[in-house]
């Protein structure tokens, strides 16, 4: 009888570079299965990242019928239903891509060993990242807490080849019948979501019709043009990246044939994620706890008031606003901008970095535990390898320097499109004559600051020097 193995889809929706579908298409008959489970994992999904999950399950399944399969649906606790699955299909295989949120990790460990003494055949398989977490460790076995030492040391590794898209599968005829992906009800009852419809294009083709615009247009220009928001150098590849619908091993292994072009910047931001997973799995502590003990000593300042103003985009500091904006409207922010604002949240006014990091993790479509928790702590200076502490960015000057026209200002805080260039950071700056004249009335088009800089500023190393 021809093996049949259910292949437990996670956060790969592909079907390039996928080692357990892959594996699965050459020894058996495959039962795709996406179990839906919201219970175990530390992060379930935010409403932006639902949206996007339902559009990159849909796209996957019209990827599996391509090559004769079918998706397999399912809602609840894996380690329950996961098992009925095996029974009810008569199932001798189970194949997964190892998924590294710590709950989740321990629980496939359990549930492995528990299917393995049933007579199951259980394979797992590294289809997330370019190495597993605990591939790269110092010479004592443990791992890096200094991303420059994990570069170095993983850029020695030789990256297994990505292997190439499933063509064919067969599929058992099967008398069960699971969820249809409407039942997942992942997206929203209010449709807020039209914006990120118009730029987010689901699926393997979109994700790789992105990489290689990519490419062509901004990869040279990558290592000093992604600061800047408004000029369109960054990839915008993590909300692919994120669900797994392109595969990482693929993209690295593109780069390195691109021969004359600046790729390793890239590069290290894909190894960098590499290094944010191994920080997960090893100190699973850091996505709630400061890495740093310091910092359970920090008094922050927990001002409702302004973390609801920091949310909605409302602080008076444009740019920041700017970022808060498109946030709300795209489930995106550009990665320098999302520094700034954490370093407001954090440091001007003194809210605690995991407040930040969940509001990221419900509103962003490529959030992402690792990469959240490390950037967050990153900036907060609580982390392995963060910025300072004393590193304080300056919304206005951040502004100059990196939207020095204002463009990404006025596109998300339309009601500065008129002021000039020169108060645009900074409007409460400007005269009341020139505010005037730009159909400006602070306080009630646009608000005053909700702190002063320098007083901010002066506070955050006040209260930093407590815990030196």
């Amino acid at each position: 009888m021809t093996k049949r193995i259910i292949v437990l889809i996670r956060e790969d929706l592909r079907i390039h570079d996928h080692p357990a579908l892959y594996r699965a298409s050459q020894e058996g008959m495959v039962i795709p299965l996406y179990i839906l489970d919201e219970e175990t994992s530390h992060s379930p999904h935010g409403e932006a990242k639902k949206w996007w999950l339902h559009q990159n399950l849909e796209a996957f399944q019209t990827a599996l019928q391509s090559i004769n399969g079918q998706l397999w649906i399912d809602k609840g606790k894996l380690e329950d239903l996961l098992p009925q699955w095996v029974q009810n299909t008569n199932a001798q295989g189970v194949y997964w891509n190892r998924v590294y949120d710590p709950r989740v990790y321990e629980r496939d460990l359990a549930l492995a060993r528990s299917l393995s003494s049933q007579g199951i055949d259980v394979q797992t398989f590294e289809g997330t990242l370019l190495l597993p977490p605990w591939k790269i460790k110092k010479d004592d076995d443990t791992p890096y807490k200094v991303y420059s030492a994990f570069y170095k040391s993983l850029r020695k590794e030789d990256i297994p080849k990505p292997l190439p898209s499933v063509k064919k599968v067969k599929v058992p005829d099967l008398d069960v019948e699971g969820l249809s992906l409407n039942d997942l009800k992942l997206i929203p009852t209010i449709p807020w979501f039209h914006i990120m419809e118009s730029m987010w294009d689901p699926g393997e083709k979109a994700a790789i019709k992105r990489y290689n615009a990519f490419v062509k247009k901004s990869i040279n220009d990558y290592s000093e043009g992604r600061d800047f928001p408004a000029n369109g150098h960054h990839s915008t590849l993590s909300p692919y990246l994120t669900l797994g619908v392109i595969s990482v091993r693929s993209l690295y292994h593109s780069l390195l044939e691109k021969e004359g072009t600046q790729v390793e910047p890239f590069i290290k931001q894909l190894i960098w994620r590499d290094f944010s997973y191994s920080v997960l799995l090893h100190f699973p502590e850091s996505i709630t706890q400061p890495v740093n003990e310091k910092f359970k000593e920090f008094r922050w300042h927990k001002e409702r008031d302004h973390l609801e103003k920091w949310k909605k985009g409302e602080t008076g500091y444009p740019l920041v606003d700017a970022g808060m904006r498109e946030l709300w409207a795209t489930g995106f922010m550009h990665n320098r901008v999302r520094m700034i604002v954490a370093s407001f949240l954090t440091k001007h006014l003194l809210i605690p970095w995991q407040e930040g990091a969940k509001w990221f993790l419900d509103t962003l479509i490529d959030a992402d535990l690792a990469n959240n928790s490390m950037g967050w702590q990153w900036v907060a200076g609580s982390g392995f390898d963060s910025a300072p502490y004393f590193r304080i960015f300056n919304p206005t000057l951040q502004s100059e320097k990196f939207d020095k026209e204002g463009t990404y200002i006025r596109m998300w805080v339309p009601e500065l499109k008129d002021v000039p260039n020169k108060h645009i950071y900074n409007p409460s700056e400007a005269s009341m004559d020139i505010l005037e004249d730009a159909g400006v009335i602070l306080g009630e088009d646009y608000p005053y600051p909700i702190v002063d800089h320098k007083a901010a500023r002066d506070r955050a190393l006040e209260r930093y020097h407590e815990i030196k």
